[in-house]
């Protein structure tokens, strides 16, 4: 992701499917557009026949230590995502490109690889297991309440 995908992940965030399960538009935004620099984040529009329908983001767990998470391994790496275009949700996109993504950095030396939806996000659940996560256990996140999921190599 660049800058140029900003005015992208802002219409994206304004959308009530998203804006459901990430918060409030404009602070969340902040948040996407103030990582673009941060070294400890990635970010990545996701796109399928070349039409961005995704984002992405890849993180170093310990950058931000009140994460609730815990103790985890040395490597480990967080993600987030969110299908920003309504017509390519209920497809098998989500899980797919979580598995792919998720495959490529355990290939890679990744040893864990963790995410945290919300409970009540049975889309997302359901995705990230079909992407090979296993539930863990609730977890307290600045964010709320959240379901820890995990993939090991």
């Amino acid at each position: 992701m660049t800058a140029q995908d900003l005015p992208t992940v802002r219409r994206w965030l304004r959308a009530p499917h998203v804006s459901e399960w990430w918060g409030d538009p404009d602070q969340q935004f902040a948040l996407v557009s103030g990582d673009v620099s941060d070294p400890a984040m990635e970010q990545f529009i996701v796109s399928t026949d070349d039409h961005p329908f995704a984002y992405l983001q890849c993180y170093d767990p310990t950058a931000w230590p009140d994460n609730g998470f815990g103790d985890l391994p040395s490597g480990t790496r967080g993600i987030d995502q969110f299908i920003g275009e309504l017509d390519m949700i209920g497809h098998g996109h989500g899980s797919a490109m979580i598995k792919n993504f998720v495959d490529t950095l355990l290939r890679t030396g990744t040893p864990r690889v963790v995410t945290d939806p919300s409970p009540e996000n049975r889309r997302a659940v359901r995705a990230y297991e079909k992407a090979g996560f296993e539930k863990s256990r609730l977890v307290d996140t600045p964010d709320g309440r959240s379901l820890l999921m995990i993939r090991t190599a």
